[in-house]
Order: C-alpha cells, then sequence, then structure tokens
C-alpha cells in the first residue's frame, strides 16, 4: 500500500462569493475529496487533509507516514507556517514524495524545494487547453494519449520560472496561443517531485479521465522505493576509504 496525503488550502471552497459557488457547484465536498474519490485504488491508502486543522492538518503522525504528498493551494499560501514547510522538506529530502498541482506553484514548499522563484503568468477566461505529452515513455505518461483536450481552463504560460533540470512530461497550448511546460519532475535528494498545472477550482478538471490517471501515475512514480530517512538534513558524516591510499 502507498500512503497518500491529499493537502487542500480548502479556502474557495467555503467562500461566500461567485468562486466559492463554482467551486462547489465541481467539489461540493472539496477538491481534496474529490481527488480522494477519483483516484481511489485497492494500493492507495488515501487520507485527506486541509488548512484550518490542526497543526495545519499535517500533525507529525500524519505526515512521517506519508508516503506521497499531493498540495493543492491558491489564496492562502502566506498562512502555512514555515515550520511545517521545513518539516515537509526534510521528509521529501528523505524520500516522501511531493506532488504539486496547480497553483501550488507558489507555494512555501514548492520554492523552498527548488529555490526558485516559480513565477508564470496567468490569463482566467475559460479558455481550451490542449495538454500533449512530450515524453510517452515517462511512466507518469502510460496510458495517456498523445494529446488530450481540456475544454475549460484557466492559462498558466511562460516564462516559468522554475530550474533547468526538470524532466518535462506534459507541455500544454492553449486558445489563447501561450504555451506552458504543464507537467514536470525534479529529484531532491532521494524525493521525488512531480509539478502539474491542470486544475483550477472553478472547472471540473480534477473529473477529467485523462488528468486522474496521470495523478494516479505520479502517485505510484513519486512513492519512495525505500524507507523515508527521517536525518536527511543532518545525514552527513565523515567516512573511511574503501579503497587503500598509498
Amino acid at each position: 500500500m502507498i500512503r497518500v496525503t491529499i493537502w487542500n488550502e480548502n479556502v474557495h471552497e467555503t467562500d461566500q462569493n461567485e468562486v466559492g459557488e463554482e467551486c462547489r457547484k465541481w467539489y461540493p465536498e472539496g477538491i481534496h475529496t474529490a481527488l480522494k474519490n477519483n483516484l481511489a485504488a485497492p494500493d492507495l491508502e488515501i487520507r485527506t487533509a486541509y488548512l484550518a486543522q490542526p497543526a495545519q492538518g499535517l500533525p507529525d503522525e500524519l505526515l512521517n507516514s506519508t508516503d506521497v504528498l499531493l498540495w493543492w493551494g491558491h489564496c492562502a499560501h502566506g498562512e502555512v507556517e514555515d515550520a511545517l514547510v521545513s518539516r515537509i522538506q526534510d521528509r521529501v529530502l528523505g524520500g516522501m514524495g511531493l506532488i504539486v498541482l496547480h497553483s501550488g506553484h507558489k507555494s512555501k514548499i514548492f520554492q523552498r524545494m527548488l529555490g526558485t522563484s516559480c513565477r508564470l503568468v496567468w490569463r482566467d477566461i475559460a479558455e481550451r487547453e490542449r495538454v500533449w505529452t512530450v515524453d510517452p515513455g515517462h511512466p507518469i505518461a502510460q496510458g495517456i494519449p498523445s494529446s488530450f483536450p481540456i475544454e475549460h481552463t484557466e492559462m498558466y504560460g511562460e516564462p516559468f520560472g522554475i530550474p533547468d533540470d526538470g524532466k518535462i512530461v506534459f507541455l500544454s497550448w492553449y486558445q489563447g496561443g501561450n504555451v506552458f511546460r504543464s507537467g514536470v519532475c525534479f529529484q531532491r535528494d532521494r524525493g521525488k517531485i512531480f509539478y502539474f498545472a491542470p486544475g483550477h477550482e472553478t472547472f471540473p478538471i480534477y473529473h477529467n479521465t485523462n488528468v486522474v490517471r496521470i495523478l494516479a501515475n505520479a502517485i505510484r512514480w513519486a512513492a519512495p522505493i525505500a524507507p523515508v530517512r527521517d536525518d536527511a538534513q543532518n545525514c552527513s558524516h565523515e567516512c573511511d576509504p574503501i579503497e587503500p591510499i598509498a
């Protein structure tokens, strides 16, 4: 079993405005619950968490028993405590997988792990997106067609301020003419990271069959192949030579 935790701000779902109404139309129990239901599989043990819960949803007991963490954030990045970000960073460096969704590109944890601004350009006019699979041999792309449409979405466009070591798996084209590296993998110490852009809160993108398949593949790709180390930040040590030194 892969132990998966889906973390969501769960802010838009409670907003008493037009955005909140649209979000609740597609995700009446929250984005986290929709993802949990759509990703359900015999080999996945899925839990959910959100910002307003004690310990901001991720107490030590839950975080330390998580193999892969999915992170959805948008308007409350600044409310996430730095101490929590550091705890997540330690887990990722030790081998926990991290999947950052949509506007999580500006989350503290994503910026911390990549060390860059992660800035981009955007436009929210419900335009069409076509997601292209540019690395069909990658495990995250298994079962995904060469391209597929998302009828209404928020545009994220280049330039995207991420490091050059990312492995591009998906590239998106938008009706307004922009393109974007919409599915990118990174490795940080023992931990695997996947950023996936489609997933705006006012559109039913997390009910799209291909989007769900991509996230399911990403979970299995990012899962640690060995137990997560709990001393990743402090594991440097002096060692003896293994070959004779003349």
